[in-house]
Parts: structure tokens; sequence; C-alpha cells
């Protein structure tokens, strides 16, 4: 099993992939509550240059809720985090988790639904870009 679901779009800016990929997550119930641009990060921090790099902390409020009545530490594990890159002009990957994969080290049946419901969701925001 993947631990990403993945999509390369041709011929999309980065920025319109990031548009795109929050409207799409904004679509399954998700909301952004980090962003981290590691571009930027990298310039700032190691002052070497990287290529265009962003990871999305996407958020379900009521799949969260969930997983924390479930299973208190799974806030280790959360957000769900979503990346769009840019190696090449004109050519964006976006990944998203795949909770099955990251869950499968939590014994808890409970959980592991949570993660089933939200795998299809993320897998759906990728597939609809």
């Amino acid at each position: 099993m993947k631990y990403y679901f993945e999509k390369k779009i041709k011929d999309i800016g980065f920025e319109e992939a990031i548009e795109k990929t929050i409207a799409a997550l904004h679509e399954q119930g998700f909301g952004i509550i980090t962003e981290i641009d590691i571009k930027s990060t990298m310039k700032k921090k190691l002052d070497v240059d990287f290529h265009n790099y962003k990871i999305l902390g996407a958020c379900s409020p009521e799949f969260a809720y969930k997983a924390l009545q479930a299973e208190d530490k799974i806030g280790t594990l959360l957000p769900c985090n979503v990346i769009v890159q840019e190696k090449e002009a004109n050519t964006v990957e976006v990944a998203a988790i795949n909770p099955m994969a990251s869950m499968q080290s939590v014994i808890n049946m409970k959980i592991l639904h949570v993660a089933e419901d939200v795998g299809h969701k993320l897998e759906k925001v990728i597939n609809s870009l």
C-alpha cells in the first residue's frame, strides 16, 4: 500500500494548482489549517534554492472529532498533509497522505474506519484535479 495518493497536472501554474487543490479539499469537507512554504523556508533557513513546494495541512473537523474520540493520541498524526510541488515548468504534482497507511500502527478499529473514510475523500480530491 502506498502512503500517498498522487496526480500530475500538466499546463497549470503552481499558484493555480494550489487554488484548485484547496477548492477540491473544500468540496470534500476539508479546511486548510496550516500552510508551509518549503521553498521560502529552505531559502530563509539554509540559503538554498528549492523548487516550488507547499504543504497544506487539511482538516475535516467532523473526522478529526471522531478520531480524537476514539483515540486521544491520534492528534500526533493530524492534520492530513497534502503537498503541491512544481519540479518542472507547467507540471505540478499534488499528493495527499493515505490515512490507511499512516494508521497501520494504531491498533484501534474505530480509528481504522475513520481513516478509511478520510482516505476515500482525499483520493476523490486527488482524482478530481
